[in-house]
């Protein structure tokens, strides 16, 4: 894989959703818990699976988890997951459906202890602040970090699925708390 294509750092190719996704929000950080949980359900989806083929599938995961409102998906019942695993829009794994409810509700039991997901995960950086890697290959990037295995730690305690630390790693560069854009890339000089 080519470090940079067209500009931008190489993973997003020339795929015309991938590379909108690349440049309008990849890395951009997020302070928004909707947000927020949109990725965390995304990305928990994404285990064992290329990106690309979960960002094909956003529209259909907005539908089937009530616009990735927690409160809505924490109260979704077997029945539901039993609807969903027939709905083509998604990936139809009964796990990670499941996981997504799950998830929902221990979302909503970090934002009363913490304020918000956001207060949550700045708890993992230093200083409270998001990091800013200086890569200039593909092969520099790592799938985890110090942050990325205590954040992923804790919410296996807690009992979160489809998270560990190279998920959230991934979420965490999804969602801007670590900045892995390439230093030749036009998203870095933007």
């Amino acid at each position: 894989m080519q470090d940079i294509v067209n500009g931008r750092c190489g993973w997003c190719g020339t795929d015309e959703l991938y590379v909108k996704y690349h440049d309008l929000e990849w890395g951009k950080l997020v302070t928004d818990d909707k947000i927020l949980f949109e990725f965390l359900v995304l990305e928990s989806a994404q285990a064992g699976l290329s990106w690309i083929t979960v960002l094909r599938k956003r529209e259909g995961y907005r539908k089937a988890f009530h616009d990735f409102d927690v409160e809505k998906v924490a109260r979704m019942t077997d029945e539901d997951v039993d609807r969903l695993m027939q709905f083509d829009g998604i990936v139809r794994n009964r796990l990670k459906i499941k996981s997504a409810i799950t998830n929902a509700k221990l979302f909503i039991a970090i934002q009363k202890e913490f304020g918000s997901f956001y207060n949550y995960t700045l708890s993992f950086f230093p200083n409270r602040e998001p990091i800013v890697n200086h890569v200039r290959s593909m092969s520099e990037i790592p799938v985890s970090s110090p942050e990325s295995d205590a954040m992923s730690k804790d919410m296996k305690k807690r009992g979160f699925k489809f998270f560990g630390t190279t998920i959230c790693y991934a979420h965490l560069q999804a969602s801007g708390f670590i900045n892995d854009h390439l230093t030749d890339c036009i998203c870095r000089k933007s």
